[in-house]
């Protein structure tokens, strides 16, 4: 069996337990979010705009490959993060992407975006917790850990 068709058996299993309430370990923090960020996006090669739904006890209820970019850029509005949010009835979510060059360091747009989804689920009353970059090889970023909104 190639790798690529084991790594596709072990996602697809994930999102199977993960349908079925199995994966029900509260969100606990950044590093929480970045595991379960990197398993689904970490190793891309485009940079790919993951969206976390947690339920009121910051429970997973849904993953959402929200948006796929280009190498360098992803553009995603707030109707494909914010259709699932609301129709899995998610309290809260996190946002994260990866970056593909390994650079965890966020853009201007990276930040632009996050204070955007902020305001946007302040008023849908969905919480925004966090916005991770991720990659793999060099681990993850959190923007609210370092201040930036």
């Amino acid at each position: 069996m190639k790798l690529e068709s084991v790594v596709e058996v072990v996602r697809i299993s994930q999102e199977i337990k993960l349908r079925k309430g199995i994966i029900d370990t509260p969100i606990k923090g950044p590093n929480s979010v970045a595991n379960v960020a990197s398993f689904y996006i970490g190793d891309e090669d485009r940079e790919v705009l993951l969206v976390i739904g947690l339920n009121t006890k910051n429970q997973i209820n849904m993953i959402n490959r929200a948006h796929m970019g280009s190498l360098g850029s992803s553009l995603v509005t707030p109707r494909e993060v914010f259709k699932p949010l609301i129709l899995n009835n998610c309290a809260s979510f996190a946002i994260c992407h990866n970056h593909p060059s390994s650079d965890l360091r966020p853009s201007s747009e990276d930040i632009q975006l996050t204070h955007r989804f902020a305001e946007a689920g302040e008023l849908m009353g969905i919480k925004l917790l966090d916005h991770l970059i991720v990659n793999n090889t060099t681990g993850y970023y959190s923007l609210k850990t370092e201040g930036l909104f």
